[in-house]
């Protein structure tokens, strides 16, 4: 079973202005003139994390880490405006060339394999590979799934919480129960929202409780983040209804890919993994066993690991022209 690498610290630290009023916090770490690979963190609004530095080996990398539009680092915190998908994709873009990097592979997870699909479709031209963990199509049926009706029959006790902050005559449409309060105004009943939302998908994220996870989803400038940016992209169909992933699929279906999805994923059923995987035959598809969610479970890690070193083995011969 592989393991993370060892802890590593950036080697450069970026504040990258894009639209106003985004500046984004960007780093590297690894090996300056190793192989391009940019990681796209989950949510949207959860944010970079030390640990996500250690999926790649540091000396065959350039690791690139984004906090996107109000999450981490980025500022403002937490901020709606100007914050869509094709924001954050031209946002790619932007550090891409900042960066002067041609192409570059892309490793996502959750919302980082939403974010990661939406770019190769529009500049397949710019990536050398995809590698995709907790596949989310963040189709409506896949937003209702999680936050609506279906994952609450699993995780009853949980779900009586998620549902706390809302009246019962409101639970009808949960997303836009919990939208009025997260650009609300009352302080108190944002704070209680966020939590709550944040604190459901941190509760559900992993097949075994772990308590790390649910913390950090607990904290409450990450809860604030997350619960706002989430809410916002998935009342608005994640700005994708009129380009879903799927359909566009023929745009990246050329690149080489690997998709890595937990048996027991509750957050994001395992069935998106199996819908990207028809329409993208170049992609290899690991179904890990005994796994849910969450990049931090062991036959997770483990497989992204593996992922990353099959990459870097592939393209290191094809730079070398072994391939």
């Amino acid at each position: 079973m592989r393991q993370l690498y060892p802890a590593i610290e950036p080697l450069l630290q970026h504040s990258i202005p894009v639209q106003i009023p985004h500046i984004l916090h960007v780093e590297e770490c690894g090996r300056l003139h190793g192989i391009p690979v940019v990681f796209l963190h989950g949510g949207p609004g959860a944010g970079c994390t030390p640990t996500h530095r250690r999926f790649f080996d540091p000396d065959r990398y350039r690791i690139i880490l984004i906090d996107q539009r109000g999450a981490g680092r980025s500022t403002p915190h937490a901020c709606l405006e100007h914050n869509t998908t094709q924001d954050l994709v031209a946002d790619l873009e932007r550090v891409r060339e900042h960066l002067k990097i041609e192409r570059w592979l892309v490793f996502g997870g959750s919302w980082g394999s939403t974010l990661a699909l939406a770019y190769a479709a529009m500049h397949p031209e710019r990536v050398l590979g995809l590698i995709l963990r907790g596949i989310f199509l963040c189709r409506d049926e896949d937003v209702d799934w999680f936050y609506q009706s279906g994952a609450d029959r699993i995780f009853p006790d949980y779900w009586a919480d998620y549902l706390a902050p809302i009246p019962e005559d409101e639970r009808g449409d949960l997303v836009l129960a919990y939208r009025r309060r997260l650009v609300g105004t009352d302080e108190l009943a944002r704070m209680q929202a966020a939590k709550a939302w944040s604190i459901w998908e941190g509760r559900t994220a992993t097949l075994r409780a772990d308590p790390h996870t649910v913390d950090f989803f607990s904290d409450p400038r990450h809860a604030l983040a997350i619960a706002r940016i989430e809410n916002h992209y998935f009342f608005h169909g994640a700005f994708l209804r009129d380009h879903p992933l799927l359909t566009e699929a023929k745009r990246f279906a050329h690149l080489d890919g690997e998709i890595i999805h937990g048996r027991y994923d509750v957050v994001c059923p395992i069935n998106q993994a199996f819908d990207l995987a028809a329409v993208w035959p170049k992609a290899r598809l690991t179904v890990i066993e005994d796994s849910g969610h969450a990049a931090s479970e062991p036959g997770i890690t483990d497989a992204l690991i593996r992922a990353t070193d099959r990459f870097a083995e592939r393209l290191s011969a094809h730079a070398n022209g072994r391939g």
